[in-house]
């Protein structure tokens, strides 16, 4: 009885149950073949790369933080040293009286020359750092490029990349 039913659906599909089953082995054996040397190979290259993906983009953060903390260090500085230049300027006034015009003027003329070196000085540590911060993040773009890519990039091509992550960083 089943095996009229197989023969009347097979019939009306067109299916020859030998042929069937044979292309149900040869799939079978295509499935195990590619699912070992294919399959298995490709997933771990794909992982890989999720991987070294994640680790740049954990740099890439762990970059923004040393930045915002630079950030941070150079407003301390900044402040500390208007502090100090406000005192200095107090300083002066309170002893006004015991000081001649021109010794006053003189007062104020450090503290400002004090604040401006202070500036400078906080000016270019924050842009050495800014500057060392580009450049790391764009080789850690040219590298996670690569990797992604999967190949060797040309003279040329980190170059490009290069331009482009230091115009994306400098906007």
């Amino acid at each position: 009885m089943i095996h009229q039913i197989l023969d009347q659906i097979g019939s009306s599909f067109g299916v020859t149950w030998p042929k069937f089953v044979a292309q149900l082995v040869l799939f079978l054996i295509a499935y195990f073949v590619l699912s070992r040397y294919a399959f298995g190979p490709i997933m771990k290259i794909l992982e890989e790369r999720r991987k070294r993906i994640e680790e740049g983009q954990l740099n890439a953060e762990k970059i923004k933080k040393q930045l915002a903390e630079a950030e941070l260090r150079y407003q301390e500085v900044l402040r500390k040293a208007n502090d100090d230049a406000q005192h200095l300027v107090e300083e002066s006034r309170r002893n006004n009286e015991a000081f001649s015009q021109r010794e006053m003027e003189k007062a104020v003329k450090e503290s400002a020359a004090i604040v401006e070196r202070a500036r400078h000085e906080i000016a270019s540590d924050r842009n050495r750092m800014v500057d060392e911060v580009k450049r790391e993040m764009v080789s850690l773009v040219v590298k996670t490029t690569a990797q992604v890519a999967g190949k060797v990039l040309s003279p040329e091509d980190q170059k490009r990349l290069s331009e482009e992550a230091s115009k994306e960083l400098s906007s």
